[in-house]
């Protein structure tokens, strides 16, 4: 069958990925698809998606979330998909392009964006069966199917961006996990040897194992054919189940090569700088499949899409030019932030490096700064906030010392930049190349007011995604320097702040959302249901107030029940495979035999996963909804009681042992920890709680990683606030010394309840230490010298708190009614869950999770989460 030319010139596009669905984008904001007839041949069986979140779909998300193609607009612009009818040849010649399907298409211009094929090692074996690549959504498929039927341990071959991705979708499919690299580091290419250590070490306790320096020699294969392990270049040899490559790409030319275009020595295919190839005018290449005038082949979506867009302005006849692009890159690999931008290597004469490095907790920043002060690079790794102000400075003197900006918040002089101090010309989105004055023209020009409105009208945001957050920075300045009212309320129910709400509740005494929402909502949510928004978050307002404002304090008690996030509402945390883990509250970590003894007959007799936390603890995973009372039951008659580990509330209060067993100990950390978590159990806040006492300078217990972490002294302890070891690590900040006991608690106690008054709904008190006026000093005039008049109320919400805390475990066993709640089906109490199932591992279970096969019943050989074992 042949696709005949008429008199409407027609454009071949081959290939489409995300950089081909910009090319698309780009002709029709050009208003060539209403001249030209567009005929899109895509070789794999589903249209664009987004490649840079692949590994997005191991966390929940479905190829339909990854879609990039609406096909409204496909349909809108009278564009010809092919889905899964690749091109196979071209004849230049008679300007002919033929598909697999036997279809000739005639072309006036043809357009190549066939992007990259994964590098495979030419080693021994590199086919055999549980040998993988990681490159589309059918990859995964395959791997996320082998995995949880063959495989037990993984390897991946490659640690750069896309190894360590697929890396941790293994571990998340319940591999235990080994990344090999040939380089001395991870991520080679975007970090330095500094850089590549603080990943490493976050990796790895991670519970990944690393090896780096080595090459993969040979795949082990068994009898049957399959993977049984590795042969490294060291000598060394790796058991594994499965091998996944991500070794890096090739570009894909073989087409261009087939029909006789240009290609460079080591791949690529040839073009100038309007993306023509220079063996023929009437063919572009865009994306990984091109070798640009500058010698380079980009592999990233940003240059791609400014291909894409200069060939579709040649195309149109205007004038555009592609010479070269930014490889910046901002990247969260394992949940670990990972940014490279501008000389990140400093490759320049003369240049100068600042570093700040703090290795426990896997921080490393540099700045290339060049002799004149001018900012030429950098490698953030751990805490890439900075990232968008950092790179837009990039090619000019920054307004504040070099040292200030890699200091961590709390540490030293450290100087937050925000984008208002960045000048109108510098990038904001390097994926469209949008700089700082065009979000403001959006802004004033054309009357956007949100950020999905300038998103839509400049396209910044619309790529990685890594600028939206400096994006809503600079539409919210832009708006409040034009006179513009910013709506910072709670949601769409509420005008007010989360600490307005909370200020109108403890002085009206009310104690019901209806109530609230009635009262004080906006005018058109008064007499609603309120939303996800604001129910969680006023219901965390009532617990915390209520016995002040003589409401129950009891999270499942009435209208309560029906505010709570998934957690809360069956007081226990909710897993991946729809089990709940049970957390009995350990106060500073201390246990005796008798209890240990009651958790392990607990595992045991209901068959769950046993875990030792951070937080010294023991988690209890694989629990079924039905058997949550039960226990609760025998925990709560062993002594225990909830761990609040569901909860916006303290979760633990770690400890070292203190001068009772420590030869460096000068006081008794066990004891204060104890005291502090039985005192401070139970307080709902804006978000989570965590707390650690240290007995010595030595700080074994992390105190300064905590929200208040407490630290001994000859002459009593010091106190720390502000502190974070999670997603952005941040040093806490001292905030009084030598205080005696009683001066210690009494701080906290105000410390806390100003927090819960203050901080914006899921507020980190590190994030609200940063932004509330002030910052460290107003919060030690407020609750250390009492500047606002306050601390005695305070202190006497939190007297009020104290004296009122009950067991949440306990008050739910022994009312009828609210276990009625604990059932998988409403209609059917009696019938677990059969979704719900596990496999063995180690000596333990671990969820059996029916990816593929929702709803189906887990077959035979899997352990039932309710049987007795």
């Amino acid at each position: 069958m042949t696709a005949t030319q008429g008199t409407t010139p027609t454009i071949v596009l081959v290939g489409h990925g995300m950089v081909g669905q910009r090319f698309l984008e780009a002709l029709a904001e050009r208003g060539l698809t209403a001249t030209h007839r567009v005929v899109v041949l895509c070789e794999e069986p589903r249209p664009a998606y987004d490649r840079v979140a692949l590994t997005s779909y191991f966390s929940g998300k479905t190829p339909e979330d990854l879609s990039m193609t609406d096909m409204e607009f496909i349909t809108t612009h009278g564009i010809e998909l092919y889905v899964g009818d690749p091109a196979e040849t071209v004849d230049r010649e008679a300007k002919k392009v033929t598909a697999r399907s036997g279809q000739v298409f005639d072309y006036d211009t043809l357009v190549l964006a066939t992007g990259s094929f994964p590098f495979v090692p030419p080693v021994p074996n590199k086919d055999a069966e549980g040998c993988f690549v990681y490159r589309t959504i059918e990859d995964l498929l395959a791997i996320e199917e082998y995995a949880k039927s063959k495989a037990t341990v993984g390897a991946v071959v490659g640690g750069g961006l896309l190894g360590l991705e697929a890396a941790g979708a293994l571990k998340g499919l319940g591999l235990t996990s080994h990344i090999v690299e040939f380089a001395p580091r991870l991520m080679p290419v975007q970090v330095d040897d500094g850089g590549g250590a603080a990943l490493l070490r976050t990796i790895e306790e991670m519970g990944l194992t690393v090896h780096t320096g080595v090459g993969t020699q040979e795949i082990v294969v068994g009898e049957d054919g399959a993977v049984t392990g590795m042969k490294l270049s060291d000598g060394s040899e790796l058991a594994a189940d499965m091998v996944v490559f991500s070794a890096g790409v090739r570009p894909r030319d073989q087409l261009a090569r087939d029909c006789g275009l240009t290609v460079g020595e080591r791949g690529g295919i040839t073009v100038d700088e309007q993306c023509r190839t220079v063996a023929d005018p009437h063919v572009f290449a865009i994306g990984e499949c091109a070798l640009a005038s500058d010698g380079r082949v980009y592999g990233l979506v940003a240059p791609g899409y400014e291909q894409a867009e200069t060939a579709a302005a040649t195309i149109a006849s205007d004038e555009a030019s592609f010479t070269g692009a930014d490889l910046s890159t901002k990247l969260k690999l394992l949940g670990v932030d990972v940014a490279s931008f501008g000389d990140a290597h400093g490759t320049a004469e003369d240049c100068l490096d600042v570093v700040y490095s703090d290795s426990r907790a896997g921080l490393y920043k540099k700045l290339v700064i060049g002799r004149d002060g001018t900012l030429l690079g950098g490698i953030l790794v751990g805490d890439a906030d900075a990232y968008g102000t950092l790179k837009a400075f990039t090619g000019s003197v920054p307004p504040v010392s070099p040292e200030s900006l890699v200091l961590p918040a709390g540490a030293g002089e450290s100087v937050q930049l925000g984008p208002s101090a960045l000048p109108d010309d510098a990038i904001v989105c390097s994926c469209h190349n949008v700089s700082k004055g065009t979000i403001r023209g959006a802004v004033t020009d054309h009357q956007c007011t949100t950020v999905p409105e300038v998103k839509k009208c400049t396209k910044a945001g619309t790529g990685c995604g890594s600028c939206v957050k400096v994006l809503g920075q600079l539409v919210n300045a832009e708006l409040e320097a034009s006179g513009v009212e910013v709506d910072k309320g709670l949601c769409g129910c509420f005008g007010q702040t989360r600490e307005e709400l909370y200020e109108i509740v403890l002085a009206l005494r009310i104690t019901t959302f209806q109530d609230l929402l009635d009262r004080h909502g906006r005018e058109e949510a008064r007499g609603g249901d309120g939303c996800e928004v604001c129910k969680p978050a006023v219901g965390s307002i009532i617990a915390s107030l209520a016995p002040t404002i003589g409401a129950s304090g009891y999270v499942l008690d009435g209208e309560q029940a029906a505010l709570q996030d998934t957690n809360d509402h069956f007081l226990a945390n909710l897993q991946k495979n729809g089990s709940y883990s049970v957390v009995p509250r350990i106060p500073g970590g201390e246990i005796a035999p008798e209890k240990l003894i009651v958790i392990g007959e607990i595992a045991r007799d209901f068959g769950l996963y046993t875990k030792i936390t951070g937080g010294q603890r023991i988690d209890m995973f694989g629990a079924r909804v039905e058997q949550l009372p039960l226990i609760w039951a025998r925990l709560v008659d062993a002594g225990f009681e909830s761990g609040h580990a569901y909860g916006k509330s303290l979760r633990t209060v770690k400890s070292c042992v203190g001068q009772t067993w420590c030869r460096y100990g000068v006081q008794d950390s066990v004891k204060m920890a104890i005291d502090l978590e039985l005192r401070y159990r139970g307080l709902r806040s804006p978000h989570k709680l965590k707390s650690a006492v240290s007995g010595c300078q030595r700080e074994c217990a992390e105190a300064q990683s905590k929200d208040f972490g407490v630290i001994a002294t000859a002459n009593g302890w010091n106190l720390y606030v502000g502190g974070n070891g999670g997603a952005t690590p941040r040093h806490a900040d001292l905030l009084a010394q030598d205080l005696s006991d009683a001066e210690l608690v009494r701080l906290i106690d105000r410390f806390l309840m100003f927090y819960i008054r203050t901080a914006d709904r899921l507020e980190r008190t590190s994030t609200w230490l940063e932004r509330i006026p002030g910052g460290l000093d107003h919060v030690r005039d407020v609750v250390v010298h009492d500047s606002l008049g306050i601390c005695d109320e305070l202190e006497q919400l939190m007297r009020a708190h104290v004296a009122h805390y009950r067991d949440e475990w306990a008050e739910t066993i022994n009312d009828p009614e609210k276990l009625a709640r604990f059932v998988s089906f409403v209609n059917a109490p009696d019938t677990p869950d059969p979704v719900v199932a596990f496999v063995p591992e180690r000596d333990q279970m671990k969820p059996d999770l029916p990816l593929l096969s929702i709803g189906m019943r887990p077959a035979a050989d899997v352990l039932e989460g309710s049987a007795q074992r």
